[in-house]
């Protein structure tokens, strides 16, 4: 079954255009006229994304979305206004859980971009929902396509990882959240262009700032599929640094949570002895040297001597 998409706009010209932006697609394309005929639509489709318009005679479009929530929990919502200002985009966020927020005129490149996404992330969350090991990984899997240079990468993480759990004791429920952290650990990457994930040169800070997001956008899909606390906190802390300049938070020492630490080493093993589009992979000795270097100010000490004496000499691959 095609993924579906309801356009709502009070603006029949409006409804047209966007039918026309994507009659190329497989995508099964809705349209409403107003708030009460897409709330019929909703009660009687499956529906993976919403896009409607904010201002509108009957209510507006966050008032709308609200509705929208209650009727079909798991669609993804997306504000569309040519009214764009501080006070609409946090009344989008707070009552109707928003997931992008697009201004009119829109552009036709970012607009589809952004809807794809929006799909995606439907797609994620109703697979985490009902998913047994088999598929996440091959959700994980999935994700890893979009970046060719990453493929098999969170697998790998996931069995450094649970080795590491092991070896400091966890408890076999523990070791399982983990494992299945690490293989969602960059789940958040499918909101990240393909033009910045396999971008050759020096990311800019604008580029920087979209992938930063990708451990937070990540952390949001894993909340909406109440996946278990351990596995949101690798997704969302798994970037932090031992020293605190990490992100999104910044958190210092025992305030990142354990299984994020124990990710952060694995994932960084596993990146630097892979090869990359901005740089040649590292050697297994090499890389040891650096997380030894690195102790204290990016890893857990503790960990890092775990990992060592797990693994030293063996030349991972």
């Amino acid at each position: 079954m095609s993924d579906s998409v309801l356009f709502v706009d009070d603006e029949i010209n409006v409804l047209n255009s966007l039918k026309r932006l994507f009659v190329e697609s497989d995508i099964r394309i809705m349209t409403a006229l107003n708030a009460f005929e897409a709330m019929d639509i909703l009660k009687n489709n499956i529906v993976s994304v919403i896009v409607s318009d904010n201002r509108m005679s009957e209510m507006t479009g966050i008032e709308f979305l609200q509705k929208a929530r209650e009727i079909s929990p798991e669609s993804v919502r997306i504000i569309m206004t040519a009214y764009a200002d501080l006070q609409t985009a946090i009344d989008a966020i707070n009552k109707g859980a928003i997931y992008k927020f697009i201004t009119k005129p829109w552009n036709d490149s970012d607009l589809k971009e952004i809807v794809f996404s929006a799909i995606d992330q439907y797609k994620i969350v109703s697979s985490l929902k009902k998913a047994d090991e088999a598929t996440l990984l091959s959700l994980a899997q999935t994700i890893e396509l979009k970046d060719p240079y990453t493929r098999g990468h969170c697998d790998r993480v996931a069995q450094y990882a649970v080795e590491i759990a092991k070896a400091i004791g966890l408890p076999k429920d523990r070791q399982r959240h983990i494992q299945y952290g690490g293989w969602l650990h960059d789940c958040g990457k499918i909101g990240v262009p393909e033009s910045v994930l396999n971008r050759k040169g020096p990311l800019s800070e604008e580029q920087m700032g979209i992938v930063k997001n990708h451990s937070a956008w990540g952390a949001n899909v894993a909340r909406l599929a109440q996946l278990p606390e351990a596995v949101l906190n690798i997704i969302l802390y798994h970037h932090e640094r031992y020293d605190g300049t990490g992100y999104p938070l910044g958190l210092k020492g025992a305030d990142i949570p354990l299984e994020a630490r124990i990710v952060s080493v694995a994932d960084t093993y596993d990146a630097l002895t892979s090869d990359r589009p901005y740089r040649d992979k590292f050697e297994h000795d090499k890389t040891i040297e650096f997380l030894n270097y690195s102790k204290g100010r990016l890893f857990d000490p503790e960990i890092v001597d775990v990992f060592i004496n797990l693994f030293r000499g063996k030349g991972i691959s």
